[in-house]
């Protein structure tokens, strides 16, 4: 049954506000900015900086699948959510803001302080994602999941506006920052570090945190914790679309993944952008994702998740093959505007699916299996672009693997039903 406070139009921008603040670490470190430093400045080269680049993602991505459902049990038994978060956001942001310091060479500590902050983004967002059934009612929770991610974009959209007309495009950047030494584009990472965490408190101070199922003793919350996870696990095999939705989602979104965690790097290793160019694509891919989460949120509660998905896999795969055999820039950029159209969408629609699936009083522990298939085989899109690109000398053949992730996660979501899993939930 609905708490009182989900139709409180204060809680849901509040909870939208946290998406505007951390999508300015997925543009700007994970994918436009930090990423191609990396590989163009930091590593030997881009081939090494690639694998590398992989490598590192691969490694959180497995921590993050290993402790989600854990943190996710731990919360809905605590009744912790908002302080599992706060913690998780400022590792993230002390992590973000150090990268500055990493300079051309330094490649452990950039990938070591890198995977920090990826980690803190990513468990944070199993505790964020869970406050989406307390928030949204039942009818419109596909929008208010598509009105998070089009704040997200739109968030990353001015972050990166900031980062091109203050610190990369200038000949005298702000506050001084030499060029020559590359501390511009450094400096970025400490404008993601305050805008994350200024944009993250109204969640803090405006959305409520349920509380706890039981009286917990900190001293037993640990055990307790792994015993109940152990009976959610079982739990959730008996909710039989809410598998198929995850096992689905394994392959989808670590396509996804694949893509924004390389589409600067790409970009600039095969098309030659610099890095004005590559910012102004990211300000572009931004602006079209923004209009896509906000504009299929309202689709996704007309058509239901599952079709809401399938569209945007089938367009996933025309825009990678558009990217893989784009012979000019203008090709690349056809391919890039379709994939920021879908992006949104594809990961509202599997949110909100999620949402209208999970059992009451269950939110936390069922978003951190969520979380859980988000990331189980993250390492794998990554790793196997690294592999390719390394082995055939070529970040066209690496990218192309994304396309085989998309046709399987189709394959599996095909005989969802969406009426049977909404049965089941009990809402």
């Amino acid at each position: 049954m609905a708490q009182s406070y989900d139709y409180d139009r204060r809680a849901v921008f509040a909870w939208a506000m946290f998406d505007f603040g951390n999508s300015a670490f997925s543009g700007l470190v994970l994918t436009f900015i930090f990423s191609t430093y990396f590989t163009q400045a930091i590593a030997p080269d881009k081939i090494i900086g690639t694998a590398l680049w992989s490598r590192a993602l691969a490694v959180s991505g497995l921590t993050v699948a290993f402790l989600s459902p854990f943190a996710g049990a731990l919360a809905d038994r605590g009744g912790f959510r908002k302080r599992f978060l706060f913690v998780l956001t400022v590792i993230a942001v002390a992590a973000t803001a150090s990268l500055y310091t990493v300079l051309p060479g330094q490649v452990m500590k950039g990938l070591v302080l890198f995977v920090v902050a990826n980690i803190g983004m990513e468990m944070g967002m199993v505790f964020y994602n869970s406050f989406l059934p307390d928030i949204a009612p039942p009818d419109k929770i596909g929008r208010i999941s598509g009105y998070g991610w089009s704040f997200g974009y739109v968030g990353g959209l001015l972050a990166m506006s900031i980062a091109l007309l203050g610190f990369v495009q200038p000949e005298s950047p702000w506050f001084g920052l030499s060029k020559e030494t590359g501390e511009n584009i450094r400096a970025t990472n400490l404008l993601v570090a305050c805008w994350v965490g200024l944009f993250s408190m109204p969640l803090f101070l405006w959305v409520k945190e349920k509380r706890a199922n039981e009286s917990v003793k900190i001293k037993g919350l640990f055990p307790a914790t792994a015993r109940q996870l152990i009976l959610t696990f079982r739990e959730v095999r008996n909710y039989r679309q809410i598998v198929r939705l995850l096992v689905a989602r394994i392959f989808y979104n670590d396509a996804i993944l694949t893509i924004f965690s390389f589409g600067g790097i790409y970009a600039a290793g095969v098309f030659g952008f610099s890095m004005n160019e590559i910012m102004l694509f990211g300000i572009v891919l931004n602006i079209t994702a923004g209009i896509g989460a906000f504009a299929f949120g309202f689709l996704d509660d007309a058509i239901g998740g599952k079709n809401t998905i399938q569209i945007t896999n089938i367009a996933f795969v025309a825009a990678v093959l558009v990217a893989v055999f784009a012979p000019t820039k203008f090709w690349f950029w056809v391919a890039g505007i379709m994939i920021g159209l879908f992006a949104g969408p594809n990961q509202a629609a599997s949110r909100s699916l999620m949402g209208r699936f999970v059992p009451p009083d269950k939110e936390s522990e069922f978003f951190g299996f969520y979380a859980f298939s988000g990331k189980a085989t993250a390492f794998m899109g990554p790793l196997l672009l690294g592999l390719l690109t390394q082995v055939f000398d070529s970040q066209r053949v690496g990218i192309s693997i994304v396309i085989v992730l998309f046709a399987i996660g189709a394959f599996i979501l095909r005989k969802l039903d969406e009426e049977e899993g909404k049965r089941l939930s009990g809402r």
